[in-house]
Protein backbone atom coordinates (compact mmCIF):
# COMPACT_ATOMS: atom_id res chain seq x y z
CA UNK A 1 0.00 0.00 0.00
CA UNK A 2 0.91 3.79 -0.48
CA UNK A 3 2.26 5.89 2.25
CA UNK A 4 -1.13 7.59 2.17
CA UNK A 5 -2.60 4.61 3.60
CA UNK A 6 -0.18 3.57 6.04
CA UNK A 7 -0.46 7.38 7.46
CA UNK A 8 -4.57 7.36 7.29
CA UNK A 9 -3.97 4.39 9.73
CA UNK A 10 -1.71 6.29 12.52
CA UNK A 11 1.28 3.94 10.88
CA UNK A 12 4.49 5.98 10.46
CA UNK A 13 7.99 3.78 10.59
CA UNK A 14 7.16 3.01 6.71
CA UNK A 15 10.49 2.25 4.89
CA UNK A 16 8.99 1.20 1.58
CA UNK A 17 7.41 4.31 -0.63
CA UNK A 18 7.13 2.55 -3.68
CA UNK A 19 3.46 0.77 -3.72
CA UNK A 20 2.16 -1.94 -6.02
CA UNK A 21 0.85 0.87 -8.45
CA UNK A 22 3.62 2.62 -8.39
CA UNK A 23 5.55 -0.21 -9.25
CA UNK A 24 3.17 -1.14 -11.73
CA UNK A 25 3.67 2.26 -13.81
CA UNK A 26 7.17 1.54 -13.45
CA UNK A 27 6.75 -1.53 -15.99
CA UNK A 28 4.50 0.66 -18.16
CA UNK A 29 7.47 3.02 -18.86
CA UNK A 30 10.08 -0.15 -19.29
CA UNK A 31 7.48 -2.19 -22.18
CA UNK A 32 8.35 -0.25 -24.99
CA UNK A 33 12.45 -1.64 -24.33
CA UNK A 34 10.68 -4.57 -25.05
CA UNK A 35 8.12 -4.11 -27.60
CA UNK A 36 7.16 -1.38 -29.97
CA UNK A 37 3.26 -2.18 -30.27
CA UNK A 38 0.02 -2.96 -28.32
CA UNK A 39 0.09 -6.81 -30.51
CA UNK A 40 3.73 -6.99 -30.17
CA UNK A 41 3.86 -6.65 -26.44
CA UNK A 42 1.43 -9.01 -26.13
CA UNK A 43 2.96 -11.80 -27.75
CA UNK A 44 5.77 -10.84 -25.79
CA UNK A 45 3.80 -11.08 -22.60
CA UNK A 46 1.77 -13.90 -23.60
CA UNK A 47 5.10 -15.76 -23.58
CA UNK A 48 6.47 -14.47 -20.02
CA UNK A 49 5.89 -15.93 -16.46
CA UNK A 50 5.04 -13.14 -13.94
CA UNK A 51 5.70 -13.54 -10.38
CA UNK A 52 3.16 -10.86 -9.13
CA UNK A 53 4.20 -10.86 -5.30
CA UNK A 54 4.83 -11.91 -2.27
CA UNK A 55 2.81 -8.90 -1.78
CA UNK A 56 0.99 -7.81 1.76
CA UNK A 57 3.91 -8.40 4.04
CA UNK A 58 4.82 -5.48 4.65
CA UNK A 59 1.31 -4.01 4.85
CA UNK A 60 0.93 -6.19 8.09
CA UNK A 61 4.37 -5.50 8.97
CA UNK A 62 4.21 -2.19 9.53
CA UNK A 63 1.18 -2.04 11.98
CA UNK A 64 1.80 -4.92 13.71
CA UNK A 65 5.74 -3.85 14.69
CA UNK A 66 3.51 -0.70 15.81
CA UNK A 67 1.72 -3.23 17.95
CA UNK A 68 -2.14 -2.33 16.38
CA UNK A 69 -4.48 -5.09 17.08
CA UNK A 70 -5.16 -7.50 15.00
CA UNK A 71 -8.68 -6.85 14.88
CA UNK A 72 -7.62 -3.46 13.52
CA UNK A 73 -5.08 -5.09 10.93
CA UNK A 74 -7.71 -7.53 9.86
CA UNK A 75 -9.82 -3.84 8.36
CA UNK A 76 -6.57 -3.72 5.98
CA UNK A 77 -6.80 -6.86 4.19
CA UNK A 78 -10.16 -6.55 1.90
CA UNK A 79 -7.93 -2.83 0.41
CA UNK A 80 -4.80 -5.60 0.09
CA UNK A 81 -6.41 -8.42 -1.80
CA UNK A 82 -8.33 -5.90 -3.80
CA UNK A 83 -4.90 -4.25 -4.29
CA UNK A 84 -3.42 -7.57 -5.28
CA UNK A 85 -6.09 -8.05 -7.68
CA UNK A 86 -6.17 -4.83 -9.76
CA UNK A 87 -3.00 -5.38 -10.13
CA UNK A 88 -3.02 -8.45 -11.91
CA UNK A 89 -5.82 -7.75 -14.11
CA UNK A 90 -3.59 -5.11 -14.96
CA UNK A 91 -1.10 -7.28 -16.52
CA UNK A 92 -3.88 -9.28 -18.01
CA UNK A 93 -5.11 -6.71 -19.84
CA UNK A 94 -1.13 -6.05 -20.98
CA UNK A 95 -1.21 -9.29 -22.39
CA UNK A 96 0.16 -11.38 -19.08
CA UNK A 97 -1.25 -15.09 -19.62
CA UNK A 98 0.56 -17.11 -16.88
CA UNK A 99 0.75 -15.75 -13.25
CA UNK A 100 2.07 -17.13 -10.11
CA UNK A 101 0.27 -15.53 -6.81
CA UNK A 102 2.51 -16.38 -4.17
CA UNK A 103 0.35 -16.10 -0.40
CA UNK A 104 2.05 -14.73 2.83
CA UNK A 105 4.71 -17.05 4.95
CA UNK A 106 4.04 -18.08 8.43
CA UNK A 107 4.55 -14.73 10.33
CA UNK A 108 4.14 -16.52 13.81
CA UNK A 109 7.09 -18.31 13.06
CA UNK A 110 9.44 -15.34 12.45
CA UNK A 111 12.16 -14.38 14.87
CA UNK A 112 11.20 -10.60 15.41
CA UNK A 113 7.20 -11.16 15.80
CA UNK A 114 8.12 -14.11 18.24
CA UNK A 115 10.54 -11.74 20.48
CA UNK A 116 7.54 -8.83 20.01
CA UNK A 117 5.18 -10.62 20.68
CA UNK A 118 6.73 -13.34 23.19
CA UNK A 119 3.79 -14.75 25.60
CA UNK A 120 3.90 -16.99 28.70
CA UNK A 121 1.10 -18.52 27.87
CA UNK A 122 1.94 -22.22 26.19
CA UNK A 123 -1.23 -22.04 24.62
CA UNK A 124 -0.58 -19.33 22.56
CA UNK A 125 2.38 -21.37 20.36
CA UNK A 126 2.25 -24.31 18.24
CA UNK A 127 3.98 -27.77 18.86
CA UNK A 128 7.18 -25.88 17.00
CA UNK A 129 6.96 -22.85 19.26
CA UNK A 130 5.26 -20.73 16.41
CA UNK A 131 2.73 -17.86 17.94
CA UNK A 132 -0.88 -19.74 16.34
CA UNK A 133 -2.94 -16.15 16.79
CA UNK A 134 -0.29 -14.75 14.27
CA UNK A 135 -0.37 -18.02 11.57
CA UNK A 136 -3.83 -17.89 11.56
CA UNK A 137 -3.68 -14.48 10.28
CA UNK A 138 -1.53 -15.47 7.22
CA UNK A 139 -3.77 -18.12 6.59
CA UNK A 140 -6.66 -15.77 7.02
CA UNK A 141 -5.13 -13.82 4.54
CA UNK A 142 -4.13 -16.72 2.01
CA UNK A 143 -7.89 -17.84 2.28
CA UNK A 144 -8.88 -14.45 1.22
CA UNK A 145 -5.64 -14.16 -2.02
CA UNK A 146 -7.07 -17.71 -3.23
CA UNK A 147 -10.55 -16.80 -3.10
CA UNK A 148 -9.96 -13.80 -5.13
CA UNK A 149 -7.81 -15.58 -7.15
CA UNK A 150 -10.63 -18.20 -8.20
CA UNK A 151 -12.77 -15.34 -9.23
CA UNK A 152 -10.21 -14.01 -11.51
CA UNK A 153 -9.48 -17.18 -13.37
CA UNK A 154 -13.41 -17.19 -13.22
CA UNK A 155 -13.41 -13.84 -15.42
CA UNK A 156 -10.25 -14.84 -17.62
CA UNK A 157 -10.46 -18.31 -18.24
CA UNK A 158 -7.64 -18.47 -20.74
CA UNK A 159 -4.44 -17.44 -18.07
CA UNK A 160 -2.92 -19.56 -16.03
CA UNK A 161 -3.24 -17.91 -12.29
CA UNK A 162 -1.08 -19.71 -10.15
CA UNK A 163 -1.55 -19.81 -6.26
CA UNK A 164 2.19 -20.32 -5.19
CA UNK A 165 1.82 -21.79 -1.52
CA UNK A 166 4.63 -19.98 0.59
CA UNK A 167 2.39 -20.59 3.91
CA UNK A 168 3.10 -24.38 4.19
CA UNK A 169 5.41 -24.83 2.30
CA UNK A 170 7.55 -23.29 4.81
CA UNK A 171 5.81 -24.91 7.69
CA UNK A 172 7.68 -27.82 6.87
CA UNK A 173 10.94 -26.53 7.70
CA UNK A 174 9.77 -25.73 11.41
CA UNK A 175 8.16 -28.86 12.02
CA UNK A 176 10.85 -31.11 10.55
CA UNK A 177 13.95 -29.19 10.14
CA UNK A 178 16.44 -31.76 10.06
CA UNK A 179 15.00 -33.51 6.61
CA UNK A 180 15.46 -29.88 4.87
CA UNK A 181 19.24 -29.69 6.65
CA UNK A 182 18.73 -27.26 9.25
CA UNK A 183 20.51 -27.53 12.42
CA UNK A 184 19.33 -26.36 15.95
CA UNK A 185 16.33 -24.49 16.78
CA UNK A 186 15.03 -23.38 13.34
CA UNK A 187 13.23 -20.29 14.89
CA UNK A 188 16.73 -18.86 15.57
CA UNK A 189 18.15 -16.81 12.67
CA UNK A 190 21.33 -16.34 11.76
CA UNK A 191 22.42 -12.72 11.87
CA UNK A 192 21.16 -11.10 14.67
CA UNK A 193 21.89 -9.58 17.86
CA UNK A 194 21.42 -12.25 21.11
CA UNK A 195 17.87 -13.22 22.82
CA UNK A 196 15.83 -16.21 22.52
CA UNK A 197 15.77 -16.14 19.32
CA UNK A 198 19.14 -14.16 18.40
CA UNK A 199 17.10 -11.47 17.58
CA UNK A 200 17.52 -8.11 19.72
CA UNK A 201 14.90 -5.10 18.95
CA UNK A 202 17.76 -2.69 19.59
CA UNK A 203 20.51 -4.02 17.47
CA UNK A 204 19.41 -5.84 14.03
CA UNK A 205 21.05 -7.24 11.83
CA UNK A 206 23.15 -5.27 9.22
CA UNK A 207 23.57 -2.78 12.17
CA UNK A 208 27.31 -2.05 13.99
CA UNK A 209 28.27 -5.45 16.40
CA UNK A 210 25.94 -7.87 14.64
CA UNK A 211 27.08 -10.34 12.90
CA UNK A 212 26.22 -13.34 10.95
CA UNK A 213 26.68 -16.91 12.18
CA UNK A 214 29.55 -19.35 9.71
CA UNK A 215 26.84 -21.41 7.61
CA UNK A 216 23.76 -19.65 6.64
CA UNK A 217 22.52 -22.65 4.94
CA UNK A 218 22.12 -24.20 8.09
CA UNK A 219 19.16 -21.53 9.25
CA UNK A 220 15.66 -21.34 8.51
CA UNK A 221 15.57 -17.76 9.18
CA UNK A 222 18.20 -14.90 7.91
CA UNK A 223 17.43 -11.33 10.44
CA UNK A 224 14.04 -11.52 11.49
CA UNK A 225 11.92 -11.23 9.14
CA UNK A 226 13.52 -12.80 5.63
CA UNK A 227 14.35 -17.00 4.96
CA UNK A 228 17.70 -17.91 4.26
CA UNK A 229 19.06 -18.59 0.73
CA UNK A 230 18.88 -22.44 1.85
CA UNK A 231 15.20 -21.74 2.97
CA UNK A 232 14.11 -19.93 -0.29
CA UNK A 233 15.60 -22.49 -2.40
CA UNK A 234 13.42 -25.84 -0.65
CA UNK A 235 10.03 -23.06 -1.28
CA UNK A 236 11.61 -22.81 -5.21
CA UNK A 237 11.92 -26.40 -5.29
CA UNK A 238 8.09 -27.09 -3.55
CA UNK A 239 6.74 -25.05 -6.14
CA UNK A 240 8.10 -26.43 -9.16
CA UNK A 241 7.53 -29.77 -8.44
CA UNK A 242 3.50 -28.65 -7.93
CA UNK A 243 3.38 -29.97 -4.56
CA UNK A 244 3.10 -26.24 -3.60
CA UNK A 245 1.59 -24.69 -5.87
CA UNK A 246 -1.96 -24.70 -6.75
CA UNK A 247 -1.77 -25.17 -10.87
CA UNK A 248 -3.64 -25.28 -14.04
CA UNK A 249 -0.50 -26.86 -15.81
CA UNK A 250 2.56 -27.50 -14.20
CA UNK A 251 5.51 -24.97 -14.01
CA UNK A 252 8.42 -26.84 -15.27
CA UNK A 253 6.32 -27.56 -18.35
CA UNK A 254 5.41 -24.46 -18.79
CA UNK A 255 8.84 -23.16 -18.62
CA UNK A 256 10.12 -25.70 -21.09
CA UNK A 257 8.11 -23.82 -23.49
CA UNK A 258 9.39 -20.22 -22.62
Amino acid sequence: MGIDFFEKNGIHNVVTNDSLRVQLDWFKEFLPSLCNSSSSCKNVLGRSLFVVGEIGGNDYNYPFFERKSVQEIRTYLPEVITTITLAIKKLIDLGAVTLVVPGNLPIGCSAKYLTLYRSGNEKEYDQSGCLKWLNKFAEYHNEQLQNALHQLKELHPHTNIIYADYYYNAMRFYHVPDQFGFTGSPLEICCGGGGPYNFNMSVECGERGVSACDDPSQYVGWDGVHLTEAAYKWIAQGLLEGTHATLDISIPSLLQKM
